[in-house]
């Protein structure tokens, strides 16, 4: 089933650590926009973090916050791999830019994540649990994504189900209109007292009746609330597909519309433009 782009997730795990809290938020957008918040010293797993996220979601803005608290009374070490190789990238820019070598302050260097570590924590362990705990608040943030999607897909059954009706009416009261047509112009011929050939006259109200023959448009429909049906049952993103047939859909009310004929055609037509923009409303929130 489809899947909404609205949805909140929340998980925690606590361990000898600590505790890690991550928090999913997700809105409807065009596109797939990522915000994070990490905490100090948790921006190496960015890449990997970001990586996950593209991996599971389409669309939508989502919002994420990490949230880690220590274990009390650890202490800090210093990251002596990443010191010296912060040391030799700084040299070698020295070089490069053929500047003369000064000191490199050491208080600017802390400014490097992840230089300064918690003594407290394997880095390696804490990184397998922000990922894993990433993983299974992503799982319940796609749940909640698609129990509301399965909720906006019944919503959009319903319209599709009355635009449907509307055509079915249509269809069955087109010879009626074709009939009311006829018996309205032998009137104003009638009304005109003059002689006219009768096949140029057969013609004249074929032209006429092809001038206001809405079957064409109802097919269309047709087709494309066949084709709704048909997306509203995937699980992949649908979101672009489902605005595009609303367009379509548009479209042909607006047709219908410029054809009617009589009071009935009208006010189906004005029906149909009422029933599209409800579901394009609700379109927009589709990933």
């Amino acid at each position: 089933m489809i899947r909404s782009m609205t949805g909140f997730a929340r998980s925690e795990r606590h361990g000898d650590w600590g505790t890690l809290v991550w928090e999913l938020r997700t809105v409807n957008h065009r596109y797939l926009d990522i915000s994070l918040r990490l905490p100090e010293g948790f921006s190496v797993y960015e890449a990997a973090i970001r990586a996950r996220l593209q991996k599971s979601l389409q669309r939508g803005r989502v919002d994420v916050w990490l949230r880690f608290q220590a274990v009390e009374g650890g202490g800090l070490r210093l990251n002596r791999d990443l010191a010296v190789e912060l040391q030799t990238i700084y040299c070698e820019l020295l070089q490069c830019w053929n500047l003369r070598e000064t000191a490199l302050n050491p208080l600017d260097a802390l400014r490097w994540p992840g230089l300064v570590q918690s003594t407290g924590t394997d880095s390696a362990v804490l990184e397998e649990e922000v990922l894993s705990l990433l993983d299974s608040t992503i799982e319940e943030l796609q749940a909640t994504r698609e129990r509301e999607g399965a909720a906006l897909a019944q919503i959009l059954l319903s319209r599709v189900e009355a635009i449907g009706e509307q055509t079915r009416a249509l269809r069955a009261h087109l010879p009626e209109l074709e009939e009311a047509v006829r018996n309205r112009l032998q009137s104003r011929l009638a009304d005109l007292a003059i002689q006219v050939d009768p096949q140029r006259w057969e013609q004249e109200i074929l032209f006429y009746l092809q001038r206001q023959d809405t079957a064409e448009e109802l097919d269309r429909l047709d087709t494309h609330l066949q084709e709704l049906r048909r997306i509203l049952t995937r699980r992949e993103a649908v979101g672009r597909r489902l605005d595009f047939l609303m367009q379509e859909l548009n479209r042909e009310a607006n047709t219908l519309a410029s054809k009617a004929a009589d009071s009935q055609v009208t006010f189906a037509s004005v029906e149909l433009k009422v029933l599209i923009e409800q579901m394009r409303e609700q379109v927009q929130n589709v990933e």
